[in-house]
């Protein structure tokens, strides 16, 4: 039996569980589960990380700064684009087939333990995405890292990563999305959040709204740990776009590094570049020792966050960018303006339903205004993708125009529909954007020879 394989027949035996949508909010299964395996969530530092937007490509820069001061690192993110294994990564790589498959056999038994009792109970069995966070945190135990940058999957307080305890907790930019499960103002979403503050732990947090920042900061008062947040004791300074990239300066907790190129796009990575810095400047000295400039260069040199603003083919230039809420949405449309030069841009949407679908249309069309008119609305072979005709429907009735709507319910059509008309500009400047859900990302990447992280 190939590795491969191993690794496909490891995630049926997980999709087989109740789906990470359907998580159970509760940890207590989790400790019981760390309990039995030993407590692998205590067996390195961890940098925990949470917020509405950008908490992977965050997690990334993160551990490419750990990495460059001579670290080794886990990284535990959420979903993947092509593979499971990219989920849980090790030193910048996704885990090995054999070691995924390894450890998961070595487990399996302690946590049908675990789904014994719980059935006892009358409670349901170990998620899908509780079980990935187990392996994770076991992978990590194994090889052992010298510190883990964990993301969370969803919320905070509750989530299953939340058996670990973050040295530093790192909230990203908080807005409003999976509202039915988290709140309906950010005030409630940053409560949820905010359980990953923990006593020992350093609170750096990015710019946030005025209600969020405020719960923010009394969860770290409350708990007794320091607190920073981008915008009054760090942010960016100056930032010019490069090719590829731009070019930063960054005022840190305690120093001032400039000449950074992140080869990333948009004003949303340079946020997420500072509070990277000051997460690895609470890491390493608790927020008062400078890093080395020139590591910090090459780490940040280095970083890749596929799926996000990725150009993943020229003439013409296709990017696919995972902005699967408003927000999102808004940031990537900036960061399009900015960085290109397109005439023109054909936009590929697809949906989950899960999403706010008719903000999410209305956001792209107040933000990418004149430079797209025409757009193909798909659907990705997830179960939960909304229809394509349905999409294209809420998309006329909110003022898009019959004549620019185009339906193709697969993806490779889309994309095909969607290039014939970026090349039907004489000047040679249209452009693509297949946006919407991850799940719409992961396949464009893959049609189009990009699949892997």
């Amino acid at each position: 039996m190939s590795d491969e394989f191993s690794v496909e027949s490891v995630y049926a035996e997980l999709l087989g569980r109740a789906p990470e949508n359907k998580m159970e909010p509760r940890l207590a299964p989790l400790y019981r589960a760390m309990d039995v395996l030993g407590e692998p969530n205590k067996a390195f530092p961890i940098i925990h990380i949470t917020g509405t937007n950008g908490k992977t490509s965050t997690a990334r820069m993160i551990e490419a700064g750990l990495r460059a001061h001579g670290l080794s690192t886990g990284r535990y993110t959420s979903p993947h684009l092509s593979k499971v294994t990219e989920r849980i990564s090790i030193d910048g790589e996704p885990v090995p087939d054999e070691t995924f498959v390894r450890i998961w056999d070595e487990i399996r038994p302690y946590l049908e333990i675990v789904d014994k009792e719980l059935e006892a109970d009358g409670q349901p069995k170990l998620t899908y995405f509780e079980c990935l966070t187990i392996l994770g945190f076991a992978i990590f135990a194994d090889q052992p890292v010298n510190v883990a940058v964990i993301e969370v999957g969803l919320g905070g307080v509750t989530d299953a990563t939340n058996v670990g305890d973050g040295q530093v907790s790192v909230v990203t930019p908080i807005s409003l999305d999976h509202t039915d499960l988290l709140g309906d103002t950010t005030e409630d979403i940053a409560r949820e959040k905010a359980g990953i503050i923990k006593p020992g732990g350093f609170l750096v947090s990015a710019a946030q709204p005025v209600d969020a920042a405020q719960v923010l900061l009394e969860k770290a008062r409350e708990v007794g740990v320091p607190f920073r947040f981008e915008g009054v004791e760090f942010g960016v300074e100056s930032r010019s776009v490069a090719v590829g990239g731009q070019v930063l300066t960054i005022q840190g907790l305690a120093g001032r590094y400039e000449d950074l190129l992140l080869p990333l796009h948009g004003a949303h990575q340079a946020e997420n570049a500072a509070v990277a810095v000051a997460a690895l400047e609470a890491f390493f000295g608790g927020g008062e020792k400078e890093l080395d400039g020139d590591l910090l260069r090459e780490a940040f040199g280095n970083v890749t966050s596929p799926g996000r603003l990725e150009v993943v083919r020229t003439a013409p230039t296709i990017i696919v960018d995972a902005a699967h809420n408003p927000d999102g949405i808004r940031v990537s449309a900036e960061a399009i303006e900015e960085a290109f030069s397109f005439s023109k841009l054909v936009v590929v949407l697809g949906v989950l339903k899960e999403k706010d679908a008719e903000e999410i249309l209305r956001q792209l069309k107040e933000s990418l205004g004149g430079l797209a008119e025409e757009f193909c609305f798909t659907q990705s072979s997830s179960p939960r993708a909304i229809p394509a005709a349905q999409l294209a429907d809420l998309a006329v009735d909110l003022g898009f125009g019959a004549d620019n709507v185009h339906i193709a319910e697969k993806l490779d059509d889309a994309i095909e529909w969607a290039v014939e008309r970026a090349e039907a500009n004489d000047d040679l400047a249209g452009g693509v954007l297949v946006t919407g859900s991850i799940t719409v990302v992961a396949e464009a990447r893959m049609l189009l020879g990009k699949a892997g992280s």
